[in-house]
């Protein structure tokens, strides 16, 4: 409950009613999205147990914005997580999840930043999926490498890799130079 403590404290009765105890107001599962968006803290408490249902609410605001509009989540991606459940490796998914999704917030932070006037929207889609891609594939190398007859002997060797990315690095900077060099005689 110390967590409870430094967020706001959302009740859900049974009614299935929400109650912002901050605001003293009731709320809905938008309401609950709208903070979430807005980086505001909360968790939710059950009025009946005081069990802390935080997790279950905050997957039931994610299955009501997959139902409205265009999904987020890939069905090929639920199914792969559908699939990691009650398998040996279920434990690492979570850690996995939240260090992709957290590398994705960073890097599509610095994308905007610096290429989102230069570049077009899809090119930015393109390059933000790439880099998520980089990154699974990264977490996919050390898990293979952590199990028992999965070592690194199978992958190409770090130098070889490492020479590869930053080729391929060199090939997208090189990219976007030209890509600037035709957008600045525009802005001259």
């Amino acid at each position: 409950m110390s967590r409870a403590k430094q967020s706001t404290v959302i009740r859900k009765y049974a009614n299935r009613r929400l109650y912002d105890t901050g605001t003293s107001s009731y709320v809905t599962l938008q309401d609950l999205a709208a903070m979430v968006r807005a980086n505001v803290d909360f968790v939710v408490i059950d009025a009946r147990s005081d069990e802390d249902i935080t997790h279950e609410v905050l997957t039931q605001i994610i299955l009501e914005e997959e139902t409205r509009g265009p999904h987020l989540l890939p069905v090929n991606f639920l199914r792969q997580l559908i699939r990691f459940y009650g398998d040996e490796l279920q434990a690492m998914v979570p850690a996995f999840l939240e260090y992709s999704i957290g590398q994705f917030a960073r890097e599509q932070g610095k994308m905007r930043g610096i290429a989102g006037e230069a570049l077009g929207a899809s090119t930015l889609s393109e390059k933000l999926g790439e880099q998520v891609r980089l990154n699974a594939e990264s977490f996919e190398r050390a898990v293979r490498a952590a199990l028992p007859g999965e070592g690194p002997e199978e992958e190409a060797s770090p130098a070889e890799s490492r020479a590869a990315d930053i080729g391929a690095l060199r090939d997208e900077l090189e990219a976007m130079r030209r890509r600037l060099d035709r957008l600045a005689p525009e802005s001259e």
